[in-house]
């Protein structure tokens, strides 16, 4: 019977691949080479070693039509790094084996070789790519994926432009190597603030107590970035946050934006002045360039969630005929307050899906997993945890190991489902010097539907609750709701959850001492990554795995191999 439910799924999955594969039949090949290598950057005036595609950071932007296959050739020019790039956004449906993370679906690809990554990009939006190999993102290896829809269909909104993509980022200037030292050392050392904030790569950090080679404020590298608009068009703005570290507000001086797409799901329109923007979140907005056209405006990006050591990053909206680089005659406008907390969980609330548009969730779950979030101590180094685990990806892949059956080269102890919810205080520091640290994960049944709730607490300092951007690889998630203080399983379930315009996402905020509830169907065979997009965090082992129908999943490609236990499947 088994055997037989097995076999109808995968004829189900077969058809449903087959009929994908009918209606894209007109869909086109994007076929890009990239190489990747060290480059040194004056991104915000500041000389640096970044690591470039084709000489880009960031990296170019991926254009494509909904249905088109993307095919890139990645060449690992690096002297002594390796290289994976996950598809931010692309759920990888029968191709599992492209999301490029490693140590969960491939080894990472060795300096000198390449890796070639193929996939469909089944549905218009705006999504990203970035590094997935230890915190090498903050370097700059990352881009924007753009996908408009295909002939025939039409979006519910209307815009003059759809050519302007804006890549938020933060920037570092030690190197990735001494930060991902400090935070695995002991003792804990932490990385501090970053030291500038980017627009589309641009930024203006304060050169004047240092040398000209290294810091040179008139270098053209660090020009603010301009985006030029004629008066009385409609500009759509795709805007991604690829930061290693902040939560970000961005705004443009004098002019509303009226959000419609959040992670490539249409939105219910919202005006607003300041869009909050999480790492790993992507949205759309409309700008109408209706303000007096005589002068330039400030585009600006400032730090929200933590207290601000980083100064805001500035950008022109730059109205024709008027010169690109003209500065805008007024002084800044301050951003919103860093620490209100209660506006930036307002618009959480107020991204609902659109009318028209709506895909409902199933009313209830097989599954609920609730994940505490904070830090512990394990063996003396500062972690972050969840339920008082923390994680440790293993040095062979896990769909590698899972497809053969190679029992142990991860934990196979069921990960905890829950915390001692009814004893844990989530607003004091804990002491927390029981963490256990696993490489454990999630076995779902395919198919079912898992209801996560995210519950925020207190860090081992004392009246400290990040914010953490969750973002859940292979799948959209239906978000449910946020609520503040310790999540109640009987009354926040009946009165706070959204069953009827829930907006889907692949990442989602965690606001601090509070809580945010999702559900998704595990409908994609696969083991996929489920963690913080916070660099520093994910380092320190905040993140799960789901597993589900990984046994449809085919047998791994050579290219995928090269680590761990792996290097014997190599062929010679």
């Amino acid at each position: 019977m088994v055997e037989s439910r097995k076999s109808l799924t995968m004829i189900f999955l077969a058809l449903k691949f087959f009929f994908m594969i009918i209606s894209l039949s007109e869909a086109r090949v994007h076929n890009y080479t990239w190489e990747i290598t060290y480059q040194f950057k004056s991104q915000d005036c500041y000389k640096k070693l970044a690591i470039a595609i084709n000489g880009m950071t960031p990296g170019p932007v991926i254009s494509a039509t909904e249905g088109d296959t993307i095919i890139v050739n990645v060449i690992n020019r690096l002297i002594m790094e390796n290289v994976a790039i996950h598809w931010h956004g692309i759920r990888q449906i029968g191709t599992p084996w492209m999301d490029g993370t490693d140590s969960v679906t491939q080894c990472a690809t060795l300096p000198g070789d390449t890796f070639t990554y193929q996939f469909v990009v089944d549905r218009a939006g705006t999504y990203m790519y970035h590094s997935h190999y230890g915190v090498q993102k903050e370097t700059g290896l990352y881009g924007l994926i753009k996908v408009t829809v295909p002939p025939g269909k039409s979006e519910p909104f209307k815009y003059d432009d759809d050519r302007h993509s804006i890549v938020l980022s933060d920037w570092y200037h030690s190197s990735s190597y001494a930060e991902a030292t400090k935070l695995t050392s002991l003792p804990f050392v932490w990385i501090g603030e970053p030291q500038s904030l980017l627009i589309n790569g641009r930024g203006k950090y304060d050169c004047s107590n240092l040398n000209a080679n290294v810091c040179n404020a008139t270098n053209p590298e660090c020009l603010p970035y301009s985006l030029t608009v004629v008066p009385g068009k409609t500009y759509r703005l795709r805007i991604g946050g690829l930061t290693s570290l902040s939560a970000l507000s961005f705004q443009i001086e004098g002019h509303n934006m009226t959000v419609v797409e959040a992670d490539g799901h249409y939105v219910e329109p919202f005006v607003t002045q300041n869009l909050y923007i999480y790492s790993g979140e992507t949205y759309s907005v409309l700008v109408t360039a209706n303000q007096a056209s005589s002068r330039n405006y400030w585009m600006s990006t400032n730090v929200v969630g933590r207290k601000p050591a980083t100064p805001p990053g500035l950008a022109i909206f730059n109205y024709y005929p008027n010169h690109f680089h003209k500065l805008p005659p007024t002084t800044l406008p301050p951003g919103p307050a860093w620490n209100d907390t209660r506006a930036r969980i307002n618009q959480s609330l107020a991204i609902k899906a659109r009318q028209g548009f709506i895909q409902s969730p199933p009313s209830t779950a097989d599954k609920v997993i609730v994940l505490l979030n904070t830090q512990n101590t394990f063996e003396g180094r500062r972690r972050w945890s969840l339920n008082n685990v923390s994680h440790t990806l293993p040095h062979t892949p896990y769909l590698i190991a899972q497809k053969k059956n190679w029992t142990d080269v991860f934990d196979q102890t069921p990960a905890p489902e829950s915390y001692d919810f009814q004893n844990y205080d989530i607003y004091s520091v804990q002491g927390n010097t029981n963490t256990t640290s696993s490489s454990s994960i999630y076995r779902l049944k395919f198919n079912s539907t898992v209801d996560v709730i995210l519950q925020n607490a207190n860090t081992m300092n004392v009246n400290d609750s990040e914010t953490h951007p969750w973002h859940l690889h292979g799948h959209d998630f239906w978000v449910l709701g946020y609520g503040d203080g310790k999540f109640n399983m009987s009354s926040d379930i009946l009165e706070k959850y959204n069953l009827v315009d829930p907006i889907m996402k692949n990442t989602v905020p965690l606001h601090p001492y509070g809580w945010t509830a999702l559900r998704f169907r595990a409908d994609n065979p696969g083991i996929w990554l489920f963690h913080c997009h916070i660099e520093a965090h994910y380092l320190m082992g905040m993140l799960v795995l789901f597993e589900s129908g990984s046994e449809m999943v085919g047998e791994p490609p050579q290219q995928n191999m090269g680590c761990g236990r792996t290097k014997s499947l190599m062929k010679p």
